[in-house]
């Protein structure tokens, strides 16, 4: 059977979750706290997400996120015993009349790179790639960190963030941040995953260290090596700001979307 969700399936979602993603490119185990705050950052609505269900067990999902008009897939995984029967599809259509429905006008997901079969899976569905991303870890700690008393200034910002880094998805968060910084640059960090959605400097005041400082001060917040995800492959000069700090490149992404 295939259904909408609830918050009482939530459970088994983190089941399947776990499940399904165990063997992928990245495997990823999240703990259900892990999960459900991931979950929350980006928006999960259960009635727009769904599932097919062998009486209690979830064997595929497709988790749902809306912000506005745009919808976002948090996470489409199929356990290895149901997978090539088609199920990934029937789940994508599904979730297209349900965000129709609730009046969204497009949807967007990110599928690594590597992943050449999610990928043509997408394409079939009628989603465009719209840009790429680079992934990246830093792990070098600051003897004098910047303080927590900047705000979040997104007039700085070069290009937008990606959906699970943008302000809405930071703002949506129960886990702890803390923004460091000044009035001339900030950096959103959270210590329990080393999570860094944001960081930004005045266009007046880069080229001076500013943003080596907040690298290094989010690092010692932490106190563990920083998640860097979806850098936009077109801010050439945030990438070049990232290797010369001493960052290391793991995986890409390729952001796609469909209008619904």
């Amino acid at each position: 059977m295939i259904r909408t969700l609830t918050h009482a399936d939530f459970d088994a979602l983190h089941a399947a979750f776990v499940e399904a993603f165990s063997d992928y490119i990245v495997p990823m185990k999240p703990t259900r706290e892990q999960l459900a705050e991931m979950f929350t950052r980006r928006g999960y609505v259960p009635d727009v997400s769904v599932a097919k269900f062998e009486d209690d067990r979830i064997v595929a999902f497709t988790a749902n996120c809306i912000d506005g008009t745009r919808a976002y897939d948090s996470g489409t995984g199929v356990v290895p015993s149901y997978r090539r029967s088609g199920l990934a599809r029937k789940l994508m259509e599904r979730s297209f009349e349900l965000l129709r429905e609730r009046g969204c006008t497009e949807y967007v997901l990110e599928v690594l790179e590597q992943n050449e079969k999610a990928h043509q899976l997408y394409l079939a569905c009628g989603f465009n790639e719209t840009r790429r991303f680079q992934c990246w870890t830093f792990d070098r700690q600051s003897s004098e960190p910047m303080r927590d008393s900047a705000l979040i200034a997104e007039h700085w910002w070069t290009i937008a963030p990606s959906w699970q880094n943008s302000t809405s998805s930071v703002e949506r968060a129960r886990d702890t941040k803390v923004i460091l910084g000044n009035r001339d640059a900030y950096a959103i960090v959270f210590p329990s995953n080393g999570d860094l959605p944001q960081l930004a400097v005045s266009p007046h005041t880069r080229r001076i260290g500013l943003g080596t400082r907040l690298l290094e001060s989010a690092a010692t917040v932490a106190g563990k090596p920083l998640r860097i995800i979806n850098v936009d492959d077109r801010d050439t000069g945030i990438a070049r700001f990232l290797e010369k700090a001493g960052a290391k490149k793991t995986v890409r992404q390729i952001e796609m979307m469909k209008p619904l």
